[in-house]
């Protein structure tokens, strides 16, 4: 139980409506967390809100992979990290982490492709130059850190042979 390797980019404790009938965090608000996590990370590289309706572009999440690791609870502290796997003028691969901030342990992650647009298409658009630099140095800031095991999963039953 090391905790993150990366600096949290959002925390959140899990909430009483959120827990299931088997006494957990229901699947849906791993997103629900995921996702406002990644409108942190987005406001950081300047893709805001102002940004968005000024520009009249956004971003769409085309492909998402979470991976469900250990269970978190009630008021259980969770902190959430983000870091640039790949990204060009359009993209962006991302990989999200959710840690329990008081034990360390890695409860979930998001592996999540996302695309800029032009709302009037929609069509895929560049990002200014700013964003896509930003992209570029959280990339280059965390390419000594291993790369998440859980990254490039492909989903599948394993046969024994």
């Amino acid at each position: 139980m090391t905790g993150p390797a990366l600096p949290a980019i959002h925390q959140q404790s899990v909430l009483t409506e959120w827990i299931d009938y088997n006494n957990h965090m229901n699947v849906a608000f791993y997103v629900l967390i995921f996702d406002q996590s990644l409108d942190v990370f987005l406001d950081e590289i300047g893709l805001t809100r102002e940004y968005r309706e000024s520009a009249n572009c956004t971003v769409y999440v085309l492909e998402t992979h979470v991976t469900y690791l250990q269970e978190v609870h009630e008021g259980d502290p969770l902190e959430m990290t983000v870091r640039v796997i790949d990204c060009d003028e359009k993209r962006m691969h991302l990989f999200l982490e959710m840690y329990h901030r008081d034990k360390g342990y890695l409860a979930a992650t998001s592996e999540q492709m996302i695309m800029h647009l032009d709302k009037t298409g929609p069509s895929a658009a560049p990002m200014p130059a700013a964003m896509q630099a930003a992209l570029e140095a959280n990339k280059a800031l965390y390419k000594e850190t291993p790369a998440p095991k859980q990254s490039g999963n492909v989903i599948g039953i394993r046969r024994k042979k």
